[in-house]
């Protein structure tokens, strides 16, 4: 099972949100951004942040760093190292099916990432055997939209697309492609852009808060 810290907003979480992180990060990266999504307190969430093994990534000259997956080129159609890519999908999909053991309704699990984390997180979310309740892809692309099987639980998974007009490292051509092959596949995926680099803004967590808030809302 991947390391990983917890953060809950309430007693008793009834609902999840797995968030991976970037390249050369780890599951502190974005942990403290819990208070910051401004959460109303009828949503008892825990979050989830798991650390990426750290191994020799291509592009970095071989260093050992955090990562989900090798990037073995930064042209503009990444080449990664797929085979690692799923693995870590998998070890994701494990920390799902640990929260459904744990009581959580698996329509009430969120998976979200960045960057590389991102690309994990698709495939991940759209392989699951059991419908999720959402998918947040920031700054990110869909490495393995051609080659993933799409598992019929979550043909109709909402998707929500955010990335950084001025992004240097994942071009928002990549995030807008991503876009256009989930419509291909069915989906109908909420998009922003912000006038941003390879990171996260103030708008984009407002974005993210309200999706979580409209897909995670309390059940009567």
């Amino acid at each position: 099972m991947l390391p990983c810290i917890e953060r809950e907003t309430g007693p008793r979480p009834d609902a999840c949100v797995i968030w991976l992180h970037g390249l050369g990060a780890d599951g502190h990266d974005f942990a403290p951004i819990v208070p910051e999504l401004r959460l109303p307190p009828a949503l008892h969430i825990r979050f989830i942040f798991p650390h990426a093994p750290a191994i020799p990534v291509t592009v970095n000259g071989g260093f050992v760093m955090p990562a989900w997956y090798d990037i073995l080129s930064m042209e503009i159609e990444r080449k990664v190292d797929e085979t690692q890519l799923r693995a870590s999908a998998k070890a994701v999909q494990a920390l799902i099916e640990q929260q459904i053991e744990q009581g959580i309704d698996s329509r009430r699990i969120v998976l979200a990432g960045f960057s590389q984390g991102g690309a994990v997180a698709y495939e991940a979310a759209l392989s699951f055997e059991s419908p999720l309740g959402g998918l947040v892809a920031m700054s990110t692309y869909f490495a393995t939209a051609g080659s993933l099987n799409i598992h019929e639980a979550n043909r109709c998974l909402p998707v929500q697309v955010l990335h950084g007009s001025r992004d240097g490292v994942v071009p928002e051509q990549l995030g807008q492609q991503a876009c256009r092959e989930l419509e291909l596949l069915g989906f109908l995926p909420e998009y922003h852009s912000y006038p941003m680099e390879h990171s996260v803004c103030a708008a984009e967590i407002t974005d993210i808060s309200r999706f979580l808030c409209r897909i995670l809302a309390p059940r009567d």
